[in-house]
């Protein structure tokens, strides 16, 4: 009987990237020359709002806020996984000893998008960030206002 192995082969131009970054917005960033998005998680997007205690907020630029607040200046590495329809490096990244992607569901800044349920489950129960009010998730807003992601 012959043993069989398979070898797993990473899409074209996935690589790991590191260095300073540059915030898009709370689930995007530029690294090491590279948009990368915070594979597993999605943000609000930089101009959508929320309701908290019956008011507006930019949630939007809270979520952004939170990421650059999380990295503070330092460098940030990123373990590509695969290129999305954008041509952006899906990645888990990492700053300051924290990995992003899972940080930004659990300070609740982000939804969980295939990964981190528990996070969002736990932000979720404490109304932490989103959950402290009113929101659509993302995905919805964007697609509201037809803006492909």
């Amino acid at each position: 009987m012959a043993i069989i192995f398979k070898v797993f082969v990473p899409p074209a131009g996935v690589s790991d990237v590191k260095g300073k970054a540059r915030i898009i917005d709370g689930d995007s960033l530029y690294v090491g020359g590279r948009e990368v998005r915070l594979q597993g998680i999605d943000a609000p997007e930089g101009r959508q709002t929320c309701r908290r205690d019956g008011r507006e907020w930019a949630c939007g630029k809270g979520a952004r806020n939170e990421l650059v607040k999380m990295i503070q200046g330092r460098e940030v590495s990123c373990h590509g996984l695969d290129i999305d329809k954008h041509d952006r490096l899906l990645a888990v990244c990492r700053a300051n000893g924290r990995e992003l992607n899972r940080e930004m569901v659990a300070r609740g800044f982000a939804v969980a998008y295939g990964r981190h349920q528990r996070e969002e489950a736990e932000a979720r129960r404490a109304r932490l960030g989103l959950w402290a009010g009113e929101f659509d998730r993302p995905r919805d807003w964007r697609r509201q206002r037809n803006i492909g992601r």
